[in-house]
């Protein structure tokens, strides 16, 4: 939990300074009260005092009183801006810090346990920091100073304040015990609950689809149902914490009372005053630590969730990324658009087989080089490590003739015009969504969107739109078709202009005729760029200039489609179930 407090910067720090300040003030002056009603007490059964000398200390006690409310809205507010800018400072850093995990670490915490973590976990910390910062440094200062006050006042008095605190200490311990080890347990519930109801929400038109609606709400409330009952538990756990407080407050009060009787009953005349003066202060300074320990306790409550949640947002923080990005951010050759593979070969983290091996292959500028194989072959795996997405576990992956690990992800990125195998759309307009590419360096122009738009055959179904390019794209893309998105992503990338395109199966939604015109428009555009393809259809990969066949993770013949339909078997199986066998003989 203290790690967390390394991400207070200078300003928080300062206003936290401020409110320790008013927080001594304001106890001081509560404090003062009792002495004042002490004095009252004294002037009353002095037996000649004046209303006005009541007054007087009465005035002061109100005086107190205000001066603790201002203390009290002073911290508040000091309390209030700590949290707050903590919470947005700590979400952002948690959110940068995902931004530079690769698949390995994404994987490893999961989509939605991120989520969690960057929204509930923080909020709890957050939480505990305000209320920390008011009674974490209010407490043991208000009981300090309460219990010098009352020392000297009648061991009797103490003895039974000791009784008291001790009760609510034991009550402290038992909670913690049984509650502390259910928060772990709590927030990973909620993990589960927020995964399946992303699930839900993200598959809802194959849920409809198979008429799965009863076995998802069943699967929902089953994990609703485990986070009620553990928050239940805890709650109900926490629930006796009331109770106990209210009967040792009024108990100590009762106590303190028929001792002070007992004793007054007891003293001589000249004693009874005194007596009875200290069991009205000793009665106020009593209720005061325990009021000290009510906040403690208020503290443990928030404790233990705070704890689990910072320890999860310290695992997040404290995760370094394995692919480490690199120094080199400009051009140290005076290659452009050159893919080199040396004896490649890769298997995913915590995989005892590899995925690939021993891959090798060149492309130079302005060369098309395609990827096919059967589903599970490592297709998609092998361009992945283009972009560095994973990194190669042996030989080299050269861009430009430059290893990409040496190279800052920024760079190596400026280059690449990624197409994903799944269409990825963001809320926005079309526009937006067509330069999303651009982002860092300006939106390209109205004409370079509308170019980008008709090389990738999506201009006409856009100004078919009502708005056009301003026509507002949902989340996910879910109002647009398979093959919109996939067309509107290819855009996306023409926008960018990059020297390599990567084309992940980003054909598989197009029907024959736009797929033909696509490559045709694309060719004619893109002429001096390298294109990368992986597709599962011979019509769309046999005018490459290489074609790279793998089998079972590893490269069983390279050529052209006319080289590698009389060289390589496993090519020549994958075309005869695509193409006629006259297609095949005119090859």
């Amino acid at each position: 939990m203290l790690k967390m407090f390394k991400n207070l910067k200078k300003k928080e720090i300062i206003y936290f300074v401020l409110s320790i300040a008013f927080i001594v003030a304001g106890v001081l002056l509560d404090l003062k009260i009792p002495d004042y009603m002490q004095e009252i007490t004294t002037l009353l059964t002095a037996g000649k005092t004046e209303m006005k000398e009541i007054l007087v200390q009465g005035g002061f006690m109100l005086a107190c009183a205000f001066g603790s409310l201002i203390c009290a809205v002073v911290v508040g507010f000091c309390a209030s801006f700590i949290g707050t800018s903590f919470e947005k400072n700590l979400r952002s850093k948690i959110f940068r810090k995902v931004e530079s995990f690769g698949m390995e670490e994404i994987k490893k915490f999961s989509t939605s346990s991120l989520v969690t973590r960057s929204t509930n976990d923080v909020t709890q910390v957050k939480m505990f920091i305000v209320m920390g910062i008011q009674m974490l440094i209010k407490a043991p200062i208000m009981a300090a100073i309460a219990v010098s006050k009352i020392a000297n006042k009648g061991w009797e008095f103490s003895l039974v304040t000791l009784v008291g605190v001790l009760i609510v200490l034991v009550m402290v311990v038992a909670l913690i015990l049984i509650v502390l080890p259910k928060f772990k347990v709590l927030q990973t519930l909620t993990d589960k609950l927020n995964r399946i109801t992303r699930e839900n929400l993200t598959g809802i038109r194959v849920v409809r689809a198979y008429n799965a609606e009863e076995y998802q709400l069943a699967k929902i409330e089953g994990a609703n149902n485990e986070l009620t009952d553990m928050n239940l538990f805890t709650a109900r756990a926490m629930s006796f914490m009331n109770p106990v407080m209210s009967s040792v407050m009024s108990g100590l009060s009762l106590s303190i009372y028929w001792i002070g009787a007992h004793l007054i009953n007891q003293a001589s005349m000249l004693d009874k005053m005194e007596i009875f003066g200290n069991m009205v202060t000793f009665s106020s300074y009593a209720v005061q630590v325990i009021m000290s320990f009510v906040m403690l306790i208020m503290l443990f409550i928030l404790y233990p969730r705070a704890s689990v949640s910072a320890k999860r947002l310290n695992e997040v923080l404290d995760t370094e990324p394995r692919v480490k990005d690199g120094d080199i951010d400009k051009d140290t050759t005076d290659l452009k658009g050159v893919i080199e593979f040396k004896n490649v070969s890769f298997k995913y983290p915590d995989a005892e087989e590899y995925i690939l091996k021993d891959i090798n292959f060149k492309v130079n500028k302005g060369e098309t080089i395609a990827f096919i194989g059967s589903t599970g072959s490592g297709k998609s795996t092998l361009i992945n490590l283009i972009p560095r997405f994973y990194d190669v576990d042996e030989g080299e992956v050269l861009v430009d003739g430059v290893n990409v690990k040496e190279m800052k992800a920024s760079y190596l990125n400026d280059k690449i015009g990624y197409i994903s195998q799944k269409a990825i759309m963001f809320k926005g307009s079309i526009e937006e969504n067509i330069t999303f590419g651009k982002c860092k360096s300006g939106k390209p122009d109205k004409e370079r969107v509308e170019l980008s738009a008709e090389v990738a055959q999506a201009k006409e179904f856009i100004e078919a739109l009502e708005g056009k390019y301003e026509t507002e794209v949902s989340q996910g893309g879910t109002n647009l078709s398979g093959g919109q998105k996939q067309r509107l992503s290819i855009a996306r990338a023409i926008a960018r202009n990059p020297e390599i395109y990567i084309f992940d199966d980003s054909f598989s939604a197009l029907d024959y005729k736009t797929d033909f015109a696509l490559r045709k428009a694309l060719r004619k555009h893109t002429n001096e760029a390298t294109i990368v393809i992986v597709a599962q259809r011979i019509g769309t990969i046999k005018d490459a200039d290489k074609i790279v066949v793998l089998d079972e993770g590893k490269s069983v013949g390279i050529g052209t489609h006319k080289e590698l339909l009389k060289n390589c078997e496993v090519y020549r199986e994958i075309a005869k179930s695509q193409l006629r066998e006259e297609e095949l003989d005119n090859a």
